[in-house]
C-alpha cells in the first residue's frame, strides 16, 4: 500500500458541513432545506474543469478534492459552504483507512 502524505498544516479553510432535510411538499415531490451539521477545517483544490455543450446550452462542471480531518458521517450528498459558494459531495474516503484523514471529492454548484 502507497501511503499518501497529507498536511494538517494545510487545513486553514473554514468550511460549513450541511446536510439536507426533504419534507413532502404533498404533490408528490419534496421540499429540501439545508442545516448545518458541522463547522470544520479543510484544504480545498482543484481538481478537474470542463464545459460540455449540450441542448443549446454550456453546462459548467468544476471538480474540487476537500481534504479535512476525519469525521463519521460525511458521505455523498452532503455539501459543504464556504464565502458562499457550493461545494456538493459526491464521494468522501479515507485515503490509507487509519482514521486520520477524509478526502471528499464535490463538484462546485453555480448560483
Amino acid at each position: 500500500m502507497r501511503m499518501q502524505f497529507i498536511d494538517p498544516g494545510a487545513f486553514r479553510t473554514e468550511l460549513s458541513l450541511q446536510s439536507a432535510t426533504l419534507t413532502p411538499d404533498g404533490a408528490g415531490g419534496y421540499t429540501e432545506s439545508w442545516s448545518e451539521t458541522a463547522t470544520v477545517f479543510g484544504f480545498i483544490e482543484p481538481v478537474r474543469a470542463s464545459a460540455p455543450f449540450g441542448a443549446a446550452q454550456n453546462h459548467e462542471r468544476v471538480t474540487h478534492r476537500i481534504t479535512l480531518r476525519f469525521r463519521p458521517g460525511v458521505a455523498g450528498g452532503m455539501r459543504f459552504l464556504r464565502a458562499g459558494r457550493i461545494f456538493r459531495i459526491v464521494t468522501a474516503h479515507d485515503p490509507d483507512e487509519t482514521g486520520r484523514y477524509l478526502v471528499c471529492l464535490a463538484e462546485e454548484e453555480s448560483s
